[in-house]
């Protein structure tokens, strides 16, 4: 039998291309099943595995009692560590950074291994973290029972990711080998990127921080990217914060407060309303016109402002969305879908012009392509 070689990335990019149902639940390629067998005389191309550092190499000791089992993972779980945002990018302190955490769950938590599958330090580097989750990957069957987050350990691939999130922004050599690696997890498991997600989505944490929860929807659009071979623009996300340098602008009538745990980042601002125009803008730089998802984020607390006015400048003008900032915080809110101009400009402002008493809040948006 001869014909156009079939790439395994056309197979996954199929699962992607199915849509929401990769993303519900159900649908999981598992290498070996006949029913998707290539022939034999058909070609078949594999996204290229990144370097990734066995236990051995970075000298782990000898684990406990550990549970292989047969069946594939069905989606990937981000974390941060949660830990110091080091500047050390060298090869020894991400070893070393894999045998402390490999102590701590053992000695600390009283585990039998490290509870992870993988490490990605912010110098770059990849490490295996439970025994037997290389060898389970580059096989492409089975994997080895984590413990990394309850109910999902024996279905999911943990990959926690050195530094602390919160407010931070991952550094580029930690985020790039971070699409590898889950890119190279999907195609050999056969997991749609639309089942990447962070630890918070299934247990009640604040991992994997705010700002890297915040570009998961870049992270999966980046690893259907990658397993497509490049061929399809990524999509666009980004999330300005109020702390954001040259992103946000506002007058000395806006304050900083932090009294809110509901708050995106470090702290946020807050002004009287007045019937003035003193508006707060959030600035970014919009790679081409489309339609784009915007969605703000401000701690809801009783006694905020009730009717605060978000102005989006959109191709078709100012368009104003009025959100009730008393209620429903410390989460992103969707303020609708706009067609942006290409531009680095700015693109989102809050305005002190209300009817309603209480502060206005300017906290954190995220603007991204649909």
């Amino acid at each position: 039998m001869t014909g156009t070689p079939l790439s395994r990335r056309t197979v996954v990019r199929g699962a992607i291309l199915l849509g929401v149902g990769a993303a519900t639940g159900g649908l999981s390629l598992a290498r070996g099943n006949p029913a998707l067998a290539a022939p034999t005389d058909v070609t078949t191309f594999a996204v290229d595995p990144p370097t990734i550092a066995s236990c051995a190499t970075w000298g782990a000791r000898t684990p406990g009692s550990l549970s292989v089992i047969s069946s594939n993972p069905d989606k990937i779980l981000i974390h941060h560590t949660a830990g110091a945002n080091s500047t050390d990018y060298s090869q020894a302190h991400a070893y070393a950074l894999a045998r402390s955490i490999q102590n701590s769950h053992m000695d600390g938590n009283g585990w039998s291994d490290s509870g992870q599958h993988f490490t990605i330090s912010r110098g770059g580097y990849i490490m295996e973290g439970r025994h037997h989750s290389l060898s389970r990957l580059q096989a492409g069957s089975g994997m080895v029972v984590g413990a990394h987050c309850p109910g999902q350990n024996d279905k999911a691939i943990g990959i926690e990711n050195e530094g602390t999130y919160t407010s931070a922004t991952p550094p580029a050599a930690l985020y790039d080998r971070l699409v590898q690696l889950c890119a190279y997890i999907c195609d050999q498991y056969g997991i749609a990127p639309t089942r990447i997600y962070g630890h918070r989505d299934y247990y009640a944490t604040a991992c994997p921080g705010n700002v890297l929860y915040g570009m998961l929807p870049q992270l999966r659009a980046d690893v259907a990217d990658a397993l497509d071979g490049g061929s399809t623009p990524p999509a666009f996300s980004t999330i300005i914060d109020n702390a954001t340098p040259g992103r946000f602008t506002a007058s000395e009538n806006w304050l900083t407060s932090s009294y809110s745990s509901e708050r995106y980042g470090a702290d946020y601002r807050y002004a009287n309303p007045a019937a003035v125009s003193d508006v707060a803008y959030f600035k970014a730089d919009i790679p081409a016109e489309g339609n784009y998802r915007i969605d703000a984020w401000y701690p809801g607390i009783a006694g905020y402002n009730t009717a605060t006015p978000y102005l989006i400048l959109a191709k078709s003008g100012m368009q104003t969305v009025v959100v009730d900032q008393s209620t429903g915080g410390g989460t992103w809110r969707s303020l609708g879908t706009f067609t942006l101009t290409a531009g680095d400009k700015n693109v989102v402002g809050v305005s002190r012009w209300s009817g309603a008493s209480g502060y206005v809040i300017a906290d954190a948006i995220r603007i991204t392509r649909v």
